[in-house]
């Protein structure tokens, strides 16, 4: 077992994640796929769109007859019939022959590509005039250009998008498999912390971490679970985690994790049969204070208790573990942006620790300026006026102004 509070590095708890077995996968209606996490890769069950079709409204030629036509000197062709939408056409196309199609219809055979009507002029109901060339190919999808019948076109792990959904439904899949959403029990904890409706004594203040924690626990693609809040007492704190335990993957419990007299976390969460402590401390700021303790029932994760700690702390250290749960790499800030900028002034560090700090954004002559924002751990103004955050290296003792610095956008 680890020591209490041998401070691990960023990379580790990283690596630890990246170890994790992703959670079952389950069966959902394409409706609902939206935003889940692809279980198994997907591949071509058969060619996509599966035959010849046009992109543009015209007639389907062989585009050996329209070479050398133009304004000047067009060529003429026979018009033998009409391309019925969702209908494989019954007729050919021969040499100087043409038929008219829709966008979308099926090329018939002989025919291998679209001249537009734009480039055509009808002479009477079998004869046209063609007035520009098309080579071969022209103005249509064959059959594998979206799709080969066994072709992998999304990677496990792959977040659905509306793209994505319609392709599913382009090769008929009417029910996905897909991760099931990591289930995530948040606690709070403190004596000083009341409901969001209540109004705070002096010394006393409203429960913030809960509505923070659920709206980063959705964005990451898991389904949040607050279980209320809970005075710095272990055995509260220890029925709350049971609770937790009893339906959830992933327990995050803010406040409580830092060294002194009222650090219950620890002892309770590694109270439960089977529990294994992995990280008691992490070189970062702000969040050093993290917990992690593994348990056959799920995971138990300690935050800062301070607003903007445990913010910072969900991206960077509890992001990875829920995006490995779905089956993608343990990646730290996975659904951020990154903007390069310059520093408008120096930010001092400690050397042994990463840190990451607030800055808000503009532009100056087409240039992105990072303006450091330095504020204690329990503003929640800063991560509001800031548009990101900028990564102080370990063995860093700061950045000087004007140096070239990526920004890792918050995520609207």
């Amino acid at each position: 077992m680890k020591a209490f509070f041998q401070v691990q590095d960023v990379a580790t708890v990283h690596a630890l994640a990246d170890q994790l077995a992703p959670l079952p996968p389950e069966e959902v209606p394409l409706a609902l796929a939206l935003g889940r996490a692809l279980a198994i890769p997907l591949t071509a069950p058969s060619d996509l769109p599966g035959f010849t079709r046009a992109t543009m409204d015209g007639y389907a030629v062989r585009a050996m007859d329209t070479f050398g036509a133009g304004e000047v000197s067009p060529g003429y062709l026979e018009i033998v019939g009409e391309v019925r939408m969702g209908q494989a056409p019954a007729f050919s196309v021969g040499p100087g022959q043409c038929a008219r199609i829709g966008t979308g219809g099926m090329l018939p055979a002989g025919a291998d590509a679209v001249v537009m009507v734009e480039h055509t002029r009808l002479l009477d109901d079998t004869s046209l005039e063609v007035a520009a060339s098309v080579a071969p190919g022209g103005n249509t999808l064959g059959p594998t250009d979206d799709a080969a019948q066994g072709q992998e076109l999304l990677p496990q792990g792959q977040c659905l998008r509306p793209q994505d959904l319609g392709l599913l439904a382009a090769l008929g899949r009417d029910m996905v498999s897909v991760a099931r959403r990591p289930r995530v029990g948040i606690v709070s904890t403190g004596d000083e912390v009341v409901p969001v409706s209540a109004s705070p004594a002096p010394g006393q203040v409203r429960d913030v971490n809960t509505h923070t924690l659920a709206a980063q626990v959705l964005r990451a693609g898991g389904e949040p679970f607050p279980l209320g809040l809970v005075p710095d007492n272990a055995q509260a704190l220890k029925e709350a985690t049971a609770r937790s335990l009893e339906s959830c993957d992933l327990t995050l419990l803010s406040g409580g994790s830092s060294v002194g007299v009222r650090d219950f976390t620890s002892e309770v969460f590694l109270s439960f049969p089977g529990a294994e402590l992995l990280v008691h401390g992490v070189a970062v700021s702000p969040g050093k204070p993290f917990l992690w303790v593994r348990t056959p029932s799920g995971h138990l994760l300690g935050l800062p208790g301070q607003v903007a700690s445990c913010l910072v702390a969900f991206y960077l250290l509890v992001e990875p573990i829920l995006e490995r749960l779905q089956g993608r790499p343990a990646l730290p800030f996975a659904r951020f942006a990154r903007l390069p900028a310059v520093l408008t002034r120096n930010i001092p560090s400690a050397p042994g620790r990463e840190e990451y700090l607030r800055v808000a954004l503009s532009q100056d002559n087409g240039q992105w300026l990072a303006q450091p924002l330095f504020g204690k751990s329990g503003l929640l103004t800063t991560m509001i006026q800031g548009q990101g955050l900028v990564r102080v290296p370990k063995d860093c003792e700061g950045l000087d102004a004007a140096e070239a610095v990526e920004v890792l956008l918050f995520p609207n």
